[in-house]
């Protein structure tokens, strides 16, 4: 028998309404071509509800189970595969998946931000330090400092025997440390070049008149900064009175009477040191340039008195009335200045700029008040009293409010009328001479008594003329002291001749530029110390480049190989000044901490190079 069979091609289109599903397509067959219309909702599993297009051989079984004709016979038998073993198992292959691609992306993630990230915060956010040299700045506190004094002895005839004569010219040195506990040694080398006078050198001494001579040894050749000359004359010589061995005068010249003994160059030669040490660097100069570097119990207050370094002085002169009423009191400031103070600022120019102005304060009274004294009808200031007079009168200058610079007060009291005559006194009891006393580092107060005849036949207000010459005179004084000009220590019988018009001896001048010399590379080099413990305590502070670059210890080296040598000039001195000048901007805009500090000190480092001694 044959076997038959028919391909069909089953194309059902069913639609799902309430109750069952219904066909909306046809079957089509090569032979026969039927409709069915069944209610299959119940029979048909989900994924048999859309449209299919099912082929099927003739006796093989209809998709989903369904037999091809006849009648409903229900589901033909065959195999079912649990759906729920199968989705768990791709369910845990897809999990296993996911895990593993987690933790290859998080040790990818972990490789780049440690190979990447990390240091590239660490970059971002370091503290920059550029390198400073710390081994050189450490090395400035080891410094030792030789300051160089040429001298030049000049023998006269008769002044030493003969055969003591014949020995010249030769050079003699002589070598002292100045002791003072600090980190920098300091030592006073004296070269004494012996000589014999020359002709016109002669004629000079031979005169009479010590001051004649010094103007006659002037003229022909000036005598460089910080150099000495010491003449020694015959010991029956009459330039000198018969009770003197020596004289010091205001330029740089001293004269020393000789003898005629075996040992004269070794008597003689004590006889010139006692005068330059008088003349030039000796241990209170020096302590007063370092009193603020030196332990406070090695040197009393009267040391700490002298202006410290600075670009410049504000100098201030007041005029305090506080009875208008009494007393119309006129003082020719103007003049006074020019004809007394600005001689000695033009001499001092050296240390610094200086500029002057006056004031007149009516009703300014002194925040003490004077006690009376029976005995005398007078009235009087205590010694203990007078450090509570400045500040209720400071208070009125207003003169130190909007200025750069360090402000020198001078104040002219004319006491009130109730309260007239008015004497200062000292620790003693006594009354000062001057009637005046200064405050250090800040000015000076002279009281100015009016003459009680003025007030005899005379209407208030009296008409008061000021003496400005007995005024500048202390005020002079007082501003000497101020600085650190002090009377020298005269070895004895010594004749000294004080100041001319200018108010300060040359030699003054170059030993006072000596000191602030040393005072100026004292604070240099505690600055740079202390700058550089400070960065190495703080890791946090950041260290440009430019500042690096500009900070260096070779400036100091060269001002301390410049003052330790003797035979340059000013050359190497003022380089290095000139470039730590240049390097100042660069210091300030590194470091806010310095900037009170480098500017004010590379200032007065560069103005004291202008008149630095030729030995320094």
């Amino acid at each position: 028998m044959a076997t038959h069979s028919s391909i069909l091609a089953w194309r059902s289109l069913w639609t799902e309404k309430p109750g069952g599903l219904q066909s909306m397509g046809s079957q089509e067959s090569d032979t026969t071509e039927s409709h069915h219309h069944l209610p299959l909702a119940g029979f048909l599993p989900p994924e048999c509800r859309y449209r299919l297009v099912v082929t099927a051989a003739v006796g093989a079984p209809p998709p989903c189970g369904f037999p091809i004709g006849g009648g409903l016979r229900g589901p033909a038998p065959r195999r079912q595969e649990r759906p729920d073993a199968s989705m768990a198992a791709t369910g845990a292959a897809a999990t296993d998946l996911e895990v593993v691609r987690g933790k290859r992306a998080a040790l990818f993630f972990a490789t780049v931000v440690i190979v990447l990230g990390l240091p590239l915060w660490w970059k971002t956010t370091e503290t920059y330090r550029a390198p400073l040299p710390y081994s050189q700045i450490s090395g400035l506190n080891s410094l030792k400092l030789r300051l160089m004094v040429p001298v030049t002895v000049v023998f006269t005839q008769e002044s030493v025997p003969l055969d003591d004569q014949e020995k010249l010219p030769f050079t003699v040195v002589h070598e002292r440390e100045i002791p003072l506990k600090y980190k920098l040694k300091i030592k006073c080398r004296f070269q004494k070049a012996y000589r014999r006078a020359l002709d016109h050198e002669e004629a000079a001494l031979s005169l009479g008149n010590i001051q004649e001579a010094e103007a006659m040894l002037a003229e022909p050749s000036e005598q460089a900064e910080g150099s000495l000359t010491v003449y020694v004359i015959s010991e029956r010589c009459s330039l000198l009175p018969q009770d003197m061995m020596s004289y010091i005068g205001p330029k740089r010249m001293a004269v020393v009477r000789g003898i005629t003994h075996r040992e004269a160059f070794n008597i003689i030669g004590r006889r010139i040191i006692q005068v330059v040490q008088a003349m030039s660097l000796t241990e209170d100069v020096l302590a007063a340039a370092l009193a603020d570097h030196l332990p406070e119990d090695k040197w009393s207050s009267d040391k700490r008195r002298p202006l410290k370094s600075s670009l410049g002085y504000e100098i201030t002169f007041s005029l305090l009335n506080p009875d208008p009423k009494s007393h119309d009191v006129h003082w020719d400031i103007e003049g006074a200045v020019q004809r007394y103070v600005q001689p000695f600022l033009s001499a001092l120019s050296a240390a610094g700029n200086f500029s002057v102005d006056s004031q007149i304060l009516y009703y300014a009274v002194l925040g003490v008040n004077p006690r009376f004294d029976s005995a005398s009808s007078s009235y009087y200031l205590a010694a203990h009293s007078l450090p509570h007079v400045i500040n209720p009168v400071e208070s009125r200058l207003g003169s130190s409010a909007a200025s750069l610079y360090p402000v020198l007060n001078f104040l002219l009291y004319v006491p009130e009328l109730a309260h007239s005559p008015l004497y200062i006194q000292d620790k003693d009891g006594a009354p000062v001479a001057t009637n005046a006393f200064h405050s250090p580092r800040w000015g000076g107060i002279m009281v100015y008594n009016v003459d009680p005849k003025a007030y005899n036949g005379s209407q208030l207000p009296v008409r008061v003329e000021v003496d400005m010459m007995r005024v500048m005179e202390v005020f002079l004084a007082q501003l000497r002291l101020l600085f650190g000009i002090a009377q020298p220590q005269l070895p004895p019988k010594c004749l000294f001749f004080g100041p001319k018009s200018e108010g300060i001896m040359t030699w003054e001048l170059d030993r006072l530029l000596w000191a602030r010399s040393v005072e100026n590379l004292a604070t240099a080099t505690t600055t740079l110390t202390s700058l550089a413990q400070l960065l190495g305590k703080i890791s946090n502070i950041v260290i440009k480049d430019d500042v690096a670059s500009e900070t260096t210890c070779a400036p100091l080296r060269r001002i301390s190989t410049r003052l330790t040598s003797s035979g340059s000039r000013f050359g190497t001195w003022t380089q290095a000044l000139s470039s730590l000048k240049s390097r100042s901007p660069q210091l300030q805009s590194g470091c806010p901490s310095t900037r009170g500090t480098w500017t004010p000190m590379l200032g007065a480092l560069s103005a004291t190079s202008s008149r630095l001694p030729s030995s320094a």
